[in-house]
């Protein structure tokens, strides 16, 4: 039986539909036997209705043939028969639903609400689906770029169906996880257009060329490219990425690049891997707690940075720090402020100084500090560190006793690759601990560490000299010295003398130096001292000169460095927004005048320290003619007998009285001997002729007699002779440098060219070359193997020498003299 069914809607927030009620089409008079039978009913009750929707009762869809409604049995209408056919179509019961209208001005107007909320919708869902078109292409060409085999399972034409690829429901790519794949090829440009990325996991591929720009992919967490063969990377690569928690590219042949400001970008970031990727530049300090408070992995080892680690690091909550293989300087003290650190790898790189305080760093396990410059003791709060595991401090220059750590610390600490006074632990002697503390207000010097080795400190180290194995004299003038001058300089009595001159110590003078009963000689000049100077003794002789703020109450001048970078590296920056414009104005109006100011001020600073500078040069020039005495011995009209001494003003002399005497002669000629005495110098002219004499008569007879000397001779022996004992100072930076004793002995190779050549004597050596050709010849026979070495004349040096120039073992030596022994 054929039905109609009405379908009304009310308004609650939008439009909802309800039926009305179910009527047979046989019970309708001919007029409601049309599909406005619902509309006229929706009348009654002031609605409009429209039809949306037609179904018959097997839920196929179609339009009701006005034909049929005619057939129906009715008063008004004689029964037609019809064909069987249409009989059996006439018997499925057709249902017609409406939705019905209020048609109130008030409901009108939600309706047009409800329309533009449609078409909202509408326009959402299009280009929702241009996004999901957009996916699709940016991951085909992806496919296309990278060229995977069939293996990898991205066959199919959906890319949501692809293997290791997730999508949203509305086909929006949100993950691509392929690492490990054996991928080759290079990356398309039309990843950014992924906004909807969450995870881009590459890593362990074979993948080449520049990593593409990432810029805007705001939904991007993970990114993950270590192990390919990438040569670039943006410098873009963080900008827009807000969501970004994880970021690793190790080992990849990177052109160089630096840590761009675009990193700020990315406050999110738990963890940058950056190993092995040519970074290089300087550590950045917006990496600190106020911009990357989440931070607690950052690895950059290997790379090529520079410069000190940076202040803004302070308060950092990083556990894992590897910073190792660079060329990183300066202290570490930035460490005790990261208490959350766990692993901390610093080795192979030039960092100097002492050792921080580790006690708060209760959670530290691994600390690797070696091939490094530390210097100074191992600090207490290291080597009770409860939570430590293992520590490396090999090839260093820490000072001190030998540390002991817990047995369950793994310690790589090697003997004598670092300077503690002993081998194992132990008490250092006493004048080692008196020492170390004065040095340690300076920060343990680098150059003081490389030398004050060993438990003896009157055996060889820089600046120390002894009596009776007590220290009376500390010189180390012109060392680069910074810090403060040590009180506990007043614990070592012995000292007569101590020299801080041309250095760079601040602060005031200590009074426990008035206290040393043996001191003569203090000299602090040149330095940045201020305050007021303690009495000494009479017989101290004090030297401050040089010290612009002596006397004053404190210094005027900034310590070395702090002026250039204030603030750098703190990671802190100005914010502000538009309703500070006017302020920041003023501020700069006031900044100008200010700067003004200053401009001005500096100019006359500077003209007076110009004017200042010029009057100490010449009364320097004046002084130092004024303090110089010229000695003559008596007969000074004989040229044989000629000696002149000059005797300069000095700090032996500080301004003493000189005076010259003549005592009666001794010798048979009757000379008499002609003194001069300046300070505490007292010179003999006749001994200090004697001297000489002698030491002519004894240098010639040490010439091996079968050279013929003749002036021009001699004179080069001499030369020779000087430039061999500079070579031979006591120490290493008194010597002279290779450039220099080249450039002496090669104006001496044509004078002492032979003018014949013995073929028994020339141990393989064409005196016909030059230098450069010789140098040549010995680099080729270097490159030749052993068998070639075998064959060739035995006059030629040996190969297994690697002191080219020397020639083998002379005839008439011990098979033990090496070319060590010769040189």
């Amino acid at each position: 039986m054929s039905t109609v069914k009405y379908i009304e809607m009310k308004y609650i927030g939008g439009i909802q539909i309800q039926k009305l009620k179910t009527q047979s089409l046989t019970e309708m008079k001919p007029p409601q036997r049309t599909t406005n039978l619902a509309q006229s009913s929706a009348k009654e009750s002031g609605r409009s209705c429209k039809k949306i929707k037609q179904e018959d009762t097997n839920g196929k869809k179609g339009r009701i043939n006005r034909k049929r409604l005619t057939n129906t049995p009715n008063r008004a209408y004689p029964k037609l028969e019809l064909p069987r056919e249409e009989k059996e179509k006439r018997q499925e019961a057709k249902q017609i639903i409406y939705i019905c209208f209020f048609s109130s001005p008030y409901h009108m107007k939600k309706r047009r609400a409800f329309l533009k909320f449609s078409f909202l919708l509408l326009l959402i869902l299009e280009f929702s689906r241009a996004d999901s078109d957009g996916d699709l292409s940016a991951m085909l060409a992806l496919k296309k770029s990278l060229n995977p085999p069939s293996s990898l399972g991205w066959s199919d034409p959906d890319p949501c169906k692809w293997a290791h690829v997730v999508c949203t429901g509305s086909k929006r790519v949100t993950r691509i996880q392929i690492g490990h794949s054996g991928l080759q090829g290079t990356l398309s440009p039309d990843l950014s257009s992924l906004t909807e990325l969450e995870r881009l996991e590459l890593q362990w591929n074979n993948i080449s060329g520049p990593v593409p720009s990432l810029s805007g992919l705001s939904s991007l967490q993970v990114l993950m490219l270590s192990n390919n063969h990438f040569e670039s990377i943006p410098k873009d690569i963080f900008q827009g990425l807000s969501s970004l928690q994880s970021f690793e590219i190790d080992n990849n042949p990177f052109e160089s690049w630096e840590i761009p400001e675009s990193l700020r970008d990315a406050s999110a970031l738990q963890n940058f891997s950056a190993n092995s990727a040519n970074v290089s530049g300087k550590l950045p300090g917006f990496l600190g707690p106020d911009e990357f408070p989440g931070l607690s992995i950052l690895h950059l080892a290997f790379n090529n940075l520079e410069g000190e680690l940076p202040l803004g690091l302070s308060g950092s909550q990083i556990q894992s720090l590897w910073l190792n293989g660079q060329k990183l300087t300066g202290s570490i003290d930035v460490l005790q402020n990261m208490t959350g650190l766990r692993e901390v790898w610093l080795h192979s790189n030039e960092f100097s100084g002492s050792l921080p305080d580790f006690s708060g760093l209760k959670e530290l396990e691994t600390l690797s500090l070696r091939d490094n410059s530390f210097t100074g003791p191992v600090p207490e709060s290291l080597i009770s560190l409860e939570s430590l595991k293992a520590v490396n401090l090999t090839n260093n220059h820490l000072q001190g006793p030998f540390p002991e750590f817990k047995s369950s610390v793994s310690v790589d600490l090697e003997n004598d690759t670092n300077s503690f006074c002993l081998p194992s632990p132990g008490a250092c002697d006493p004048r080692v601990r008196s020492l170390l503390l004065i040095v340690s207000s300076m920060d343990y010097p680098l150059r003081l560490a490389e030398s004050w080795k060993g438990n003896d400190p009157c055996t060889n180290w820089i600046g120390i000299a002894c009596s009776n194995g007590n220290i009376t004299v500390i010189n180390l003038e012109k060392m680069g010295l910074t810090g403060t001058v040590s009180p506990e300089f007043g614990s070592i009595k012995s000292l007569q003398s101590i020299v801080l001159g041309t250095n760079n110590l601040t602060g005031t003078i200590p009074r426990e130096l008035t206290t040393l009963p043996n001191l003569k000689t203090l000299d602090l000049s040149s330095n940045r001292l201020f305050g007021k100077v303690p009495a000494f003794k009479s017989n101290v002789i004090v030297n401050t000169s040089g010290n612009p703020d002596i006397g004053k109450d404190k210094s005027s001048l900034s310590p070395p460095g702090s002026s250039s970078t204030s603030g750098a590296g703190s990671g802190s920056g100005i914010k502000g927004g538009d309703s500070n414009g006017r302020r920041v104005k003023s501020s700069s109006f006031i900044g100008i005048i200010i700067g003004s100011v200053l401009g001005g001020l500096l100019s006359i600073f500077l003209i007076g320290l110009l004017l200042f500078c010029w009057y100490k040069k010449r009364q320097k020039r004046f002084d130092s003619g004024s303090n110089t005495v010229v000695v003559h011995p008596r007969h000074s009209g004989s040229d044989n007998e000629s000696v002149k001494i000059t005797v300069a003003g000095s700090s032996v002399s500080v301004g003493g009285i000189s005076e010259s005497y003549t005592l009666p002669g001794t010798s048979e000629a009757g000379d008499n001997i002609q003194m001069v005495e300046a300070g505490n110098m007292l010179i003999s002219i006749q001994v200090l002729r004697s001297v000489t004499n002698n030491f002519k008569s004894s240098f010639k007879k040490a010439i091996d007699p079968t050279i013929d000397l003749d002036e021009e001779t001699l004179a080069s022996v001499y030369t020779v002779a000087e430039l061999a004992g500079h070579c031979c100072a006591r120490e290493p930076y008194q010597r002279p440098d290779m450039g220099h004793a080249v450039n002496i002995l090669s104006s001496l190779v044509e004078l002492w060219k032979p003018s014949d050549q013995n073929p028994e004597d020339i141990y393989g050596i064409d005196l016909d070359m030059s230098l450069p050709q010789a140098l040549k010849k010995w680099q080729a026979y270097e490159g030749r193997s052993d068998v070639e070495s075998s064959s060739t004349s035995s006059h030629l040096p040996s190969l297994d020498n690697t002191q080219m120039s020397i020639p083998t073992r002379p005839f008439g030596f011990a098979e033990s003299f090496t070319s060590v022994d010769g040189r």
